[in-house]
C-alpha cells in the first residue's frame, strides 16, 4: 500500500480549463486524461488524500467518476465540495480541514500560519507557486496526477533546512 496526495482536479467543471489554462479541449478529455494519469499511478490498494476541490459533478456522473479511479479517497472539502454528495459518492470526506502527518500539514487552502517545524502542503490556488514553508499539491502543479507522500515528505525536509523560512 502506498499513499498519495493530490488537490483541485474538478472533475465535470468545464470552466476551470479556461480560468487554469490546461492544456485540454474539453471537459470529457480533461475529466479520461486526469483519470487515465490517476490510475497509472494508484493501485486499488493505495490510499490518496486528495486536499479539495474534487468536482463540480452532479451526484450520478460524481459515482461514476469515483467508480473509476483506484484507491480509496480520503477528502478534506475545499470550496466547491459538498459533504453528502461526495459521502455518496463512495469518497470519504474527512472530518477536519487539517491533517498533520509527520513534517506536513494538509489543507485546502494555504494557512496563513504554519506550526513551528512543519510544511503546509495544500490546494486551492491552482497553477500559482505556493510560497515560504507551503507546497502546492494542485493537479495544475503536478501534470494532473496525485503525487507519493513520500516525495513531499523530501521537499519538506529541504524547505525546513533552509535558513530563509
Amino acid at each position: 500500500m502506498k499513499v498519495y496526495i493530490t488537490a483541485d482536479h474538478h472533475f465535470c467543471h468545464t470552466n476551470i480549463i479556461k480560468y487554469c489554462n490546461r492544456p485540454f479541449s474539453s471537459v470529457e478529455e480533461m475529466n479520461e486524461q486526469m483519470i487515465e494519469r490517476w490510475n497509472r499511478i494508484v493501485s486499488e490498494e493505495d490510499l490518496v488524500f486528495h486536499l479539495g476541490d474534487f468536482a463540480l459533478a452532479n451526484t450520478t456522473d460524481l459515482r461514476m467518476i469515483r467508480d473509476r479511479l483506484h484507491g480509496t479517497i480520503f477528502l478534506i472539502l475545499g470550496n466547491h465540495d459538498r459533504k453528502t454528495k461526495m459521502n455518496n459518492a463512495g469518497i470519504i470526506v474527512l472530518p477536519t480541514d487539517e491533517i498533520r502527518c509527520h513534517n506536513l500539514v494538509l489543507t485546502h487552502r494555504p494557512l496563513a500560519a504554519i506550526p513551528d517545524k512543519h510544511v503546509n502542503v495544500h490546494g486551492h490556488i491552482h497553477e500559482k507557486q505556493a510560497s515560504g514553508i507551503r507546497i502546492n499539491a494542485s493537479v495544475d502543479m503536478t501534470n494532473f496526477k496525485p503525487i507519493s507522500i513520500e516525495k513531499y515528505f523530501r521537499e519538506a525536509s529541504l524547505l525546513l533546512e533552509k535558513d530563509e523560512y
